[in-house]
């Protein structure tokens, strides 16, 4: 089970904490760089170059190398996310000393219950015929972890508490569970710098980096370190304390904080925790239609809702994986950010999309340095895809050469338009995100290459479409691209319209004049222009996702698309697609697509598709192409419900919750109608 607040996120075994399994603490903040290789210098960093590919009669640099790049690697492993450390229970012989001997399977009678609304986790257990119970929160304002244990042991000396903290590189570029290594001791240094009655701090060094760790305990107690060549400590109450254990840590980059007691943590919780649950939108399935399909969909909903809280509300867009495992070496990707965020705003959460969308005027100078510099582009921002709170884009050929992260940051602005409430929050929106659009804009009129041959505007080549899995020296004119393209410009002649701005008429003679969407010559789209019927028959196409179904669903039909074509295309993909390589987002894709088209039964057989799994505690369970959880899982999930019931511009008028089949009862408030 998992607790936090957004930006920080403590992942707990069966006794509440992380006793006997290592369970990660990550935070958005919470990065370090590995030492450079041997021989490569600081120089050899700051000059490296990528790989030049003719691009429509001119060469342009794109960020990747030869796998045995050294350098390349590295920047593609670095920086990377740092588990902070773990917290456990230390189980002491008759001397006072931490045992080493004791598992889960010496805990009898075992339970655990986390309260969503009040993010208060409760573990209970008995160990040597004695009851111990653990109440573990996290703070919703600051970084930390609240501790309440009860237990006869403690007063008997026979209970306690521990610190561990592990070493982190870039050595993993998955690690499920993540926990880093607690092998390595001589690589990193611990050292406690405040050791008080009821206080105490440790700082963790690893490389250039320092991570701090307070804490705060309401009786007397001290922190020992368990051996000189070790980095676990071992917190022991006073005997006066009684039967209880009542200590806070928090974790941060600054030192000398002052946890805050238990108490105010706790107070923290469930205020905000009320608050996320009582206001924005909600969706009730199973009042009406008692059915075990709406009980199930209904517990992914709730579930999602937490997780999604817990782990992809913070400052930065968050990873796949959120602040449960590490991914890609930590780095969040986006491409990726409109499933992960996309939901905050069909559900009313306007705070927590407005809070994570400000990494785009964090990365736009870094955006219009890739696209101007590096790229030699006229003008405009060009985002990049896997990256970190630099706003630099790691090396690697798919992460350089996609584009369908483009247009999200006018889809965002759209949906925070939508959710303004007076004149003066549209104005502040406008500010927010006139230079975005405008630069994102620019860049996508630029990249559009016009064809003297065919007189139309092409995308690509070089580039890869969303499915990543085509030739991106031979990918022209993808279908999900190219509808993506023509509708995020008519957003943002829109945009400059309700400002009475005059219209960058470059952006409109793109978007009117941009490549028809390919097909296959039999009545059917195909993923990008050239390839003909056998597309349906090779089954390196016919795998990955389906993107190119979106352009009617995740998308609204733009301009362009043909309803009986893609009637035709998404038969096809029934019938012929491998959907066991599918995974996560495409199957909230395939239901947004058969809810718009009216198909609401098949919509819902997707939504609760065998492949389409999440665990007993709500992850997204990854599958066999990532690790679990994989949370644009969740994050598409609930932007489809919130479609289904809601509806969509354009959707049937007086119909309620039009995405659903007419025999579920769906009763939902305070959700946004989709684009």
């Amino acid at each position: 089970m998992q607790i936090g607040n957004g930006n920080f996120a403590f992942g707990a075994d069966v006794t509440g904490l992380q006793t006997f399994e290592p369970f990660a603490i990550l935070s958005s903040w919470g990065w370090k760089n590995d030492s450079f290789p041997p021989g490569v210098t600081l120089e050899d960093i700051l000059n490296w170059h990528g790989t030049d590919l003719e691009t429509h009669g001119r060469l342009v640099e794109y960020a990747f190398s030869p796998a045995n790049d050294t350098v390349g690697n590295w920047l593609i492993s670095n920086p990377n996310r740092v588990n902070l450390g773990n917290i456990g229970l230390a189980f002491l012989d008759d001397s006072g000393q931490p045992r080493t001997d004791v598992s889960e399977s010496d805990l009898t009678h075992k339970s655990q219950s986390l309260d969503l609304w009040t993010g208060i986790m409760t573990s209970s257990f008995v160990y040597q015929n004695a009851q111990v119970k653990v109440q573990t929160t996290c703070s919703q304002s600051t970084d930390t972890i609240a501790i309440l244990v009860e237990s006869p042991l403690i007063e008997s000396g026979k209970l306690a508490l521990f610190l561990d903290f592990p070493w982190d590189d870039g050595s993993q570029k998955f690690e499920a569970p993540f926990v880093g290594s607690f092998e390595n001791a001589s690589l990193h240094t611990t050292k406690i710098i405040k050791n008080e009655d009821n206080e105490a701090e440790i700082a963790h060094t690893m490389g250039a980096s320092t991570f701090y760790t307070a804490f705060y305990w309401e009786t007397a107690g001290n922190v020992s370190r368990d051996s000189p060549d070790a980095h676990r400590y071992t917190i022991r109450p006073a005997r006066s304390s009684g039967n209880e254990i009542t200590l806070s840590a928090t974790y941060s980059l600054t030192p000398g904080l002052t946890s805050p007691d238990v108490t105010s943590v706790v107070e923290s919780s469930q205020d905000k925790w009320a608050t996320y649950w009582t206001t924005g939108g909600f969706v009730d399935l199973v009042s009406k239609t008692p059915s075990t399909d709406a009980e199930e969909l209904q517990r992914r909903i709730i579930l999602s809702q937490y997780l999604l809280a817990v782990n992809e509300a913070g400052n930065f867009p968050p990873q796949e994986s959120g602040l449960v495992n590490t991914g890609w070496y930590g780095k969040f990707h986006l491409e990726q950010v409109f499933w992960h965020m996309a939901h905050w705003s069909l559900w009313s959460k306007q705070e927590l999309l407005t809070n994570a969308t400000l990494v785009y005027d964090r990365f736009l100078q870094t955006s219009i340095a890739r696209a101007q510099i590096q790229q030699g582009y006229s003008s405009g921002a060009r985002w990049g895809k896997m990256s970190d709170p630099s706003g630099r884009s790691a090396p690697g050929e798919i992460n350089n050469l996609l584009i369908w992260q483009q247009p999200h940051p006018i889809i965002f602005a759209e949906l925070e338009y939508r959710m303004a409430k007076s004149k003066e929050e549209q104005v502040a929106i406008f500010e927010k995100w006139n230079t975005i659009i405008e630069e994102t804009a620019n860049f996508m009129a630029v990249y559009a290459w016009w064809n003297t041959s065919t007189n139309v505007y092409d995308l690509g080549p070089p580039m890869y479409p969303v499915s990543e899995n085509t030739d991106p020296l031979a990918t022209i004119n993808p279908t999900f691209e190219l509808a993506y393209w023509r509708y995020a410009l008519s957003l943002a002649v829109q945009w400059w319209d309700r400002q009475g701005k005059p219209v960058n008429e470059t952006w409109v003679h793109v978007q009117q004049n941009l490549a028809p969407l390919p097909t296959d010559g039999e009545g059917r789209y195909v993923i990008y222009e050239g390839l003909n019927a056998s597309m349906w028959d090779d089954p390196n196409l016919t795998s990955d996702h389906p993107a190119f179904l979106g352009i009617c669903g995740w998308l609204p039909p733009v301009e362009g698309v043909n309803i009986t074509t893609l009637e035709a295309t998404v038969q096809e993909v029934y019938k012929t697609w491998n959907i066991s390589d599918s995974y996560g987002w495409d199957f909230p894709l395939l239901a947004l697509t058969a809810a718009r088209l009216g198909d609401t039964e098949k919509a819902v057989e997707w939504l609760l598709h065998p492949l389409f799994q999440f665990d007993d505690v709500g992850m997204p369970v990854g599958g066999s192409r990532v690790p679990t959880p994989y949370f644009p899982s969740a994050g598409s999930l609930l932007y489809a419900v919130a479609m289904m019931a809601e509806g969509w511009d354009g959707a049937p008028e007086n119909v309620v919750a039009p995405g659903f089949p007419r025999n579920w009862s769906v009763q939902a408030e305070g959700l946004l109608k989709a684009l």
